[in-house]
């Protein structure tokens, strides 16, 4: 019987690799260097990252668990049983982690005159403001409750604060709940010159006992709870060894649906009071977290700094940055003039998305064009792109819209987005039942003077004008031919419902970009010690794509990978992935872009992609990559892999344990993220004076910059 690949030892589970990464974030919190708005911004990132995995994965691994005992995850032989297990243990010393990160940061915000206040800390006169605001502001909007046989326990909702009070009346003893309103400010800030502040929920914790006035409070405590987040299982299946969509249906018939996964305490409590959690919630001891210092909801952390002073809040925070003129573009260019002549990458955040909303703008008004089609999975809550699409389309261009309703989190948001560009006369396409559509395309067609051109753009993120500035992602446009050719039957084929079409050039999921994926590893491993594989992606769990890059490194095939977040494959591993080394790079933005390179040289073969290589994405969405043809692109694009592969401050490197490390650090070490930031200001300064450097000239700006060269 053959050996299964967990048990090759090259392999881990995705969820504890997911934890890892969400420690890298947590790193960040945790570094001297970054300044301190930054740090507890990073500490927010941290809480909501940890939030939606138990919503999400954590909720999901509990319903397997509930009907399936014996299946096990592909990738470390565990049952769903023994990996909630597994993540429980692996969470509890985070808790640890992010308390001790949050006391060292609000100690040094105190000393920059940002002070989180403690109600028994502040002066007399003080205190009477925070009770008479209480008075006036909190108590008309608050909603008490008491659990006992005359009053059943409540429906909490996720994620909302809530005070638990152990509360005692003539010997009967019942709980007390209080949730804290939504339409209450996170903060009360003090009245006086330096900022000052309680967070709400102390409040309410400190006037429980007028609350609940008739009863003696016994104990009390802010808790949430996270509940299972009810998803798709066709999206987010896992990859047992079982049926699980099956099992998945069987359960949904029968589920008490959105369970608790786990509850959070802002304080320890004793035995008997956490029986009241431990019993209505039916959740175990492992389960109850408790966040002895840091907030359970860190929202607030983001608009912090705006009670501070312009000057003061910029030195506790990233030097600003503007996203620049598109270095392929030259100040006052139309892109959808220049994309006819050339083919242009934009890299965001570093140039701005600008010069891409503009085209659709110009083409709204072009009218040499006769249609505008594209995909959208999401979009900013004000986004000028739909303003454009709506323009065209009352212009009378042949606008098409695939907009994706099953955005996690966002699907509220596309559906007004969607009702929107009906109105206007868009041709609005829903997508797929079992498929969601996460490709990101858009092809403008003109005919001029009896020719038909194709201007097509794909890129590696959204068309979200807000994450542009926080995300790090390419966009290319091209006017070449064959690509446009294939844009048409791409978008031919989803109007149609066919999933199964053929392209020339583009790798199209779910139909052919997995298989096409593994040709062209294969064709590395047929070159031997010369083949080389550069990969830079968000997450790895496909075990197909994993097998045969451990197949490409036992035949001696050198393969670098820069990894986000999940990865599911083990460097290092003597035997299997010898040849394997893996970078992960968690900074300032958060990296996003997906760049493939198969061979160096003339023979490379490069591309940029909407996909992970995520099963989830390889199978079971709709997804683009598409190759690079133009040598000034594909240099610009090694820029940024160089970039990451030269990064010895926030570089991290994968161990064959399932751990990482730093990268030993060097004498005037700048990380990527800041050299490219200063490479796409340089090259703005340049194109202001001079023509663009001769292609591909791009390297000297950051040989120049990390101090290789000197002028």
């Amino acid at each position: 019987m053959a050996q299964a690949i967990w048990e090759q030892g090259y392999t881990q589970n995705r969820e504890l690799s997911w934890l890892q990464f969400n420690a890298r974030v947590l790193a960040e919190a945790e570094d001297d260097s970054v300044p301190l708005l930054e740090r507890l911004k990073f500490l927010a990132i941290f809480t909501s990252n940890l939030d939606e995995f138990f919503m999400i994965r954590v909720g999901s691994l509990t319903d397997l668990a509930a009907v399936d005992k014996t299946g096990v995850d592909n990738k470390s032989g565990m049952t769903a049983k023994e990996q909630l297990r597994h993540i429980y243990a692996a969470v509890a010393p985070l808790y640890e982690r992010r308390d001790k990160a949050f006391s060292d940061v609000e100690k040094k915000l105190r000393g920059e005159g940002l002070q989180r206040m403690a109600i028994a800390d502040l002066a007399p006169e003080e205190q009477k403001f925070i009770k008479q605001y209480f008075k006036t502001v909190i108590a008309p909007v608050l909603s008490p409750q008491i659990v006992d046989s005359h009053h059943p326990f409540p429906h909490l909702e996720g994620k909302v604060l809530h005070i638990g009070a152990l509360l005692a009346h003539k010997k009967n003893e019942v709980l007390g709940l209080l949730p804290v309103p939504a339409s209450l400010p996170a903060l009360v800030m003090l009245p006086g010159e330096t900022v000052r502040y309680v967070p709400i929920e102390a409040v309410l914790l400190e006037y429980a006992g007028q609350v609940f006035e008739m009863y003696d409070v016994l104990e009390k405590v802010v808790f949430c709870v996270t509940r299972n987040a009810d998803i798709n299982p066709d999206d987010e299946a896992y990859e047992f060894e079982t049926d699980f969509r099956a099992k998945m249906e069987k359960l949904l018939r029968t589920r008490r649906r959105l369970a608790v996964v786990r509850v959070e305490l802002s304080r320890p409590i004793s035995n008997h009071f956490a029986e009241y959690f431990r019993s209505r919630f039916d959740v175990s001891d492992p389960q109850i977290f408790v966040s002895r210092k840091a907030p359970l909801k860190m929202e607030y952390a983001y608009g912090l700094g705006d009670n501070l002073p312009a000057g003061r809040r910029e030195a506790l925070s990233d030097p600003p940055f503007k996203p620049q003129q598109p270095a392929m573009l030259p100040a006052g260019q139309s892109l959808l003039r220049a994309a006819l002549r050339h083919d242009v990458l934009l890299s965001y955040p570093y140039e701005s998305m600008e010069p891409f909303l503009q085209m659709v703008r110009e083409a709204a008004n072009d009218p040499a064009v006769v249609s505008i089609r594209i995909t959208i999975y999401r979009l900013a809550r004000k986004a000028k792109l739909v303003e454009y699409l709506c323009a065209a389309a009352e212009n009378g261009k042949d606008v098409t819209v695939l907009i994706e309703l099953r955005a996690r989190f966002d699907e509220q948001n596309n559906i007004d987005w969607s009702e929107r560009l009906e109105e206007a006369g868009c041709k609005i396409i829903y997508g797929f039942e079992d498929y969601k559509v996460h490709s990101k395309i858009c092809l403008i067609t003109r005919r001029d003077k009896g020719a038909v051109r194709h201007i097509t753009q794909v890129g590696t993120g959204n068309y979200n004008e807000k994450t542009a500035a926080l995300y790090t992602d390419v966009s290319l446009i091209t006017a070449d031919e064959a690509i446009g050719a294939d844009a048409v039957a791409f978008f031919n084929n989803m109007a149609l419902g066919n999933l199964e079409g053929s392209y020339e050039r583009l790798l199209v999921a779910p139909a052919a970009f997995k298989n096409q994926i593994l040709a062209l590893i294969d064709g590395e491993i047929a070159k031997r010690q010369e083949g080389y594989i550069l990969l830079k992606f968000n997450s790895l769990t496909d075990i197909d794509i994993i097998e045969r890059l451990s197949r490409a490194s036992c035949a001696g095939v050198t393969v670098e990978m820069i990894v986000r977040g999940i990865c599911c494959l083990l460097p290092g591993v003597r035997g299997k992935t010898d040849k394997v080394s893996v970078t992960s790079v968690v900074g300032r933005y958060l990296e996003h872009s997906r760049i493939f390179c198969f061979g160096k040289g003339p023979d490379e073969k490069m591309y940029i992609s909407s996909a992970d290589l995520m099963t989830r994405n390889t199978e079971r969405r709709v997804e683009i990559a598409c190759p690079i043809g133009s040598a000034e692109v594909r240099a610009r694009l090694h820029d940024i892999l160089y970039a990451m592969q030269h990064d010895t401050v926030k570089a991290r490197i994968l161990q064959p344990d399932g751990t990482y490390v730093k990268k030993p650090s060097m004498p005037d070490s700048v990380p990527a993220q800041t050299l490219l930031m200063r490479q796409a200001m340089e090259q703005a300064a340049a194109h202001a004076l001079a023509p663009a450097p001769e292609k591909p000239g791009w390297r000297r700006f950051l040989d120049k910059l990390l101090g290789k060269i000197e002028e």
